[in-house]
């Protein structure tokens, strides 16, 4: 079994469309994993041009008249960030076999947990700095943080030539993941937002996938999942194709950025623990299953069981809590997500929405409805692209043009799909709306009409950040920048070096603002009492024994986190327990006060 050499206890995530679109080539030959937004091709496509002049590559222009152009440019960017990737790696370990000073900042970047740290602190502490030895130990002990790609299984859109619509595998995730598998890297692919049949039915066609004679994997299966019994379902489900998940990436379902999928309220404590309580049963179930699937096609068997890692994210802001989830659920790796948005040597981000995010306090961050995927949205106040939005809405435009189309799902006006933030859209919807504007309270239709006009063009908003960073022209209808941090961003207000937060997150610094910031299983508790309060005081249904079932136990799973965490924390929290305790009760009170609606 080959393990890859990981030097790093954190990962970035996919933030948005852009925020990481170029995140390797910034941070990889530091050894710190990433992941890219592979959905937006003509952002691909961009960003391929800017990169191949900035390092003096070879760049051909791949049209939307190239025949399978949406996965040709995905393959084409990805091999280019590859090329970089290990370039500036190759570059990286020779200043640090040639610079004392660069090699000692180096050295300060690393865990103190780490095998490689220790090995090159001693190197450091003999006092004689002897580059062919440094140089042996960095080949053999370093290596680049991953590239991994992320695809959104829900975008993914039938596609049509004039009339005709095409084949399934042109479908926008379908060709995503085309992209990647026929692209030079050996990395993962992240899924994300649930199971896709026909999606994870297409990874059988690509060799990659499948273990080779020596039982290595060239490219990996990540799934992003919010509680162990998806993770079994969907594990299951590959497996039964002889396809293996290489790593289950648990994810907080609101303590989180982008769209939120909350939980029944299971709350991400308990979920972990479900985890490591379990993970030799997910590992031998889909293991068992996976075998017989390789024999049936006829493919070796590996000798050992294939690696699988358990991470997360969502919501951590300490050292304290970085440890804590590592030690005590021996966690893989820790997502950092939010607090990177404000690292101009990690992400890209335009000065502009980068200054808004170190001004946001608790009140500006907020679950929004502006997402045409009709799933809660993280979004902060006063973007650019609300203030476009709202000035269309002002003039009796409301909606955008719609030019990228990779939200156009609803098939309410016909087969092609249509997005519902779209300014046909809402058109047709408006009009509706005030055909029966007489028969409504002023209130009632105000509301309505709001329902209809807040939907944000997402496509644009979360890709044009990077076209502002970087000076790239952007044509068509303004639209701004959509951002979506988590409710971290509060806690984090200033811009920070990349250095300054890798040693914030292993304790030997602190970039966090002075403000007050609870413990991340406290704030997640929170937002999930608030999310049940909210939907059942916002429900205008006919009330059903479904939905009361669904409250009762909503409320019920949230009493078994509550009870998990008054027996948890411990040393871990040492400085803050009093306060822990004194929250998790005042959360228990509210859940107490909360009433299910009876027929």
């Amino acid at each position: 079994m080959i393990i890859s050499k990981q030097i790093h206890s954190f990962h970035i995530p996919v933030m948005g469309l852009a925020y990481t679109i170029d995140s390797p080539i910034r941070v990889a030959h530091f050894g710190i994993s990433s992941v890219i937004s592979i959905i937006d091709d003509e952002l691909i496509e961009k960003m391929n041009a800017f990169y191949s002049q900035k390092f003096s590559l070879p760049y051909q222009e791949i049209s939307k008249k190239a025949e399978d152009y949406r996965a040709k440019r995905i393959t084409a960017y990805l091999n280019l960030v590859d090329t970089i990737v290990k370039d500036k790696f190759v570059k990286f370990k020779e200043e640090l076999s040639e610079s004392k000073s660069a090699l000692e900042n180096f050295v300060a970047m690393l865990p103190n947990k780490s095998s490689i740290k220790q090995g090159l602190s001693k190197m450091l502490e003999e006092g004689v700095f002897i580059k062919e030895t440094i140089k042996k130990y960095i080949d053999v002990h370093l290596s680049p943080g991953e590239i991994d790609v992320n695809i959104m299984t829900k975008i993914d859109k039938d596609n049509f030539k004039g009339s005709e619509q095409l084949p399934i595998e042109f479908n926008d995730a379908h060709a995503s993941l085309r992209g990647f598998a026929n692209s030079n890297l050996s990395s993962s692919v992240v899924l994300s937002a649930g199971m896709n049949p026909r999606l994870y039915s297409y990874f059988e066609n690509f060799k990659d996938f499948f273990p080779d004679a020596e039982g290595h994997l060239k490219k990996k299966i990540i799934l992003k999942v919010s509680d162990f019994r998806s993770a079994l379902i969907q594990g299951k489900y590959l497996a039964k194709k002889g396809l293996w998940v290489s790593e289950y990436r648990v994810e907080s379902g609101l303590n989180c950025g982008g769209h939120a999928f909350a939980t029944e309220g299971y709350l991400l404590g308990p979920i972990l623990e479900e985890f490591k309580t379990k993970k030799t049963e997910l590992l031998q179930d889909t293991h068992d299953v996976f075998v017989k699937a390789l024999v049936d096609k006829e493919i070796a068997v590996p000798e050992h069981p294939l690696e699988v890692k358990i991470t997360v994210q969502g919501g951590v802001g300490t050292a304290a809590e970085h440890n804590f989830l590592i030690d005590n659920y021996q966690v893989d790796s820790v997502g950092w997500g939010t607090p990177f948005l404000l690292v101009p040597e990690a992400t890209s981000v335009d000065d502009e929405t980068r200054k808004l995010m170190t001004e946001a306090k608790e009140a500006d961050l907020y679950l929004s409805n502006i997402s045409p995927l009709g799933v809660p949205f993280n979004t902060l106040k006063g973007t650019s692209n609300e203030f476009y939005k709202q000035a269309r809405i002002d003039n009796n435009k409301a909606g955008s043009s719609c030019p990228k189309k990779f939200l156009a799902l609803s098939k309410e006006f016909g087969p092609e799909g249509i997005c519902t933030a779209s300014k046909k859209y809402q058109d047709v919807k408006l009009s509706e709306l005030d055909s029966k504007k007489e028969t409504m309270t002023a209130s009632h239709y105000d509301i309505d009409r709001n329902k209809i006009t807040e939907k944000a063009c997402l496509c644009v908003g979360l890709a044009n950040a990077s076209y502002l960073e970087n000076e790239i022209p952007i044509k068509g209808q303004q639209q701004g920048v959509v951002i979506c941090p988590g409710p971290n961003l509060a806690y984090f207000d200033r811009e920070v070096s990349l250095s300054q937060m890798i040693q914030h997150i292993y304790g030997e610094a602190s970039v966090l603002s002075e403000t007050y910031r609870p413990n991340m299983f406290v704030k997640e508790l929170k937002m999930y009492v608030e999310y049940l309060k909210n939907d059942i005081a916002t429900f205008t249904d006919q009330l059903s024994a479904k939905n009361i079932k669904r409250w009762s136990a909503f409320k019920s799973n949230l009493y078994d986190g509550v009870a998990y965490y008054q027996n948890l924390f411990n040393e871990a929290f040492h400085s803050n327990y009093d306060k822990i305790q004194s929250d998790i009760m005042i959360y228990k009170n509210e859940i107490d006060r909360i009433e299910i609606p009876v027929p």
